[in-house]
């Protein structure tokens, strides 16, 4: 089994609490506006038509004031096993749960805006270490994103989805793992999109909830449902994308709120909880208070509001229209997520698509809101994507192209 390296370090989080206090004391004191003029009652999807309602913000505030246990979420990092190293210069901080199992596959889980490694603590254990005994199992790494937690702050331009990319076969070949497996959505699918292309000889394969098609598809030969994804996916960035804008054009301006103001950044980072998941009102429907409190409480108390939205500017709309991916993929197109890639698009790039699932349930967030369903998503796409590589018989993905 491997062990850490004299470069990579333990490390343990604990926030001082005088931050805590000043959190709280922030929270008391907020300056909160007049409600929304959309103003429904509860529940009406409606309600957040301009953003995070007036009631729902002064309910979580509170809650984060009075009631939130940040000291629980740091217990639970460290019993799965917190560390750091440097690579290029750059502090990089990651979890890492090895599996009790000699036959575990190694797996780097990576996360996007706005998650943190909050978004895996949940899944991390059965990941590692099923119940089933003839289930895969995995040694899970799950790094912070640079200018995300407790990764360091990048102090220069250049760290986009590539160099990005690039750290993670660093990362994983200093903790002994010379070939992989990979998984992502959001940012963290975009970056396993790159490992994939890049990287053939060290990455297995890949399993995302994230594809991106290739520049120029048309919707000829598409089926009704897949033009209805296309439709919808063109839908949110003409409409609902300010965020991403603001974020690739200005973070630094928006930083400054992100990184002043505990209730901004909830406002931030909820609002997109909410629009993304896939619940008729509330975030809270399908996700734990905690666990999104837990990811918003990281940024706070990291101030990394600012140096998260530095993803934007480094990398949007910049995955190289070249990169083909030729390693086996495991693609899932979960139904409220906010972009969905037809297939027909995604298999210009992916070239070969061993397992292909559109579920009935789940948004952006599926480690949070459906933990059950994406810990047997992430198996059985790993699975196939290790079968494919072994030559050995699978279950193919069905036909089903909705």
């Amino acid at each position: 089994m491997p062990r850490p390296t004299s470069d990579v370090q333990a490390f343990e989080a604990h926030a001082p609490e005088a931050d805590l206090d000043d959190l709280r004391a922030r929270l008391a004191a907020a300056r909160l506006p007049e409600t929304e003029t959309v103003h429904r009652p509860a529940p009406d999807p409606r309600r957040w038509d301009q953003g995070v309602p007036l009631a729902d913000l002064a309910e979580v505030v509170d809650y984060w004031r009075t009631g939130y246990d940040w000291r629980a979420f740091e217990e639970r990092l460290d019993d799965i096993g917190q560390f750091r190293t440097t690579i290029d210069g750059l502090g990089i901080h990651f979890l890492h749960r090895r599996s009790a199992r000699t036959d575990a596959t190694p797996l780097i889980l990576t996360h996007g805006w706005p998650g943190s490694v909050a978004e895996f603590v949940d899944v991390v254990d059965e990941l590692a270490d099923p119940e089933d005994a003839d289930a895969p199992a995995f040694h899970v790494v799950a790094p912070s994103l640079p200018g995300f937690g407790h990764s360091d702050r990048p102090a220069t331009t250049g760290w986009g989805t590539e160099r990005i990319a690039a750290a993670w076969v660093e990362l994983m070949g200093r903790l002994g793992y010379g070939t992989f497996v990979a998984q992502g959505g959001d940012w963290g699918g975009n970056i396993t999109t790159v490992l994939g292309g890049r990287f053939p000889e060290h990455v297995l394969g890949i399993h995302t909830t994230f594809a991106e098609a290739l520049p120029g598809a048309t919707t000829d030969g598409l089926t009704a449902a897949e033009r209805a994804w296309a439709e919808e996916t063109r839908d949110f960035w003409l409409h609902r994308a300010a965020y991403a804008k603001q974020q690739a054009t200005r973070p630094q301006t928006i930083g400054y709120s992100l990184v002043d103001s505990p209730v901004g950044l909830l406002a931030w980072i909820l609002d997109k909880f909410a629009e993304w998941s896939d619940t008729e009102d509330s975030p809270f429907e399908t996700m734990s208070r905690d666990r999104i409190l837990d990811n918003v409480t990281l940024y706070w108390l990291t101030r990394t509001g600012a140096s998260s939205a530095r993803i934007y500017y480094e990398s949007h709309n910049s995955v190289d229209p070249a990169l083909r991916v030729d390693v086996p993929s495991a693609i899932s197109m979960y139904p409220r997520d906010i972009e969905k890639c037809p297939r027909p698009w995604a298999q210009e790039r992916y070239r070969r698509i061993v397992r292909w699932r559109s579920p009935e349930a789940g948004g952006h967030f599926p480690s949070l809101e459906v933990p059950g369903y994406f810990v047997e998503d992430v198996r059985e796409g790993l699975a196939a994507v290790l079968a494919d590589r072994r030559g050995a018989p699978h279950r193919a993905a069905p036909p089903d192209r909705s």
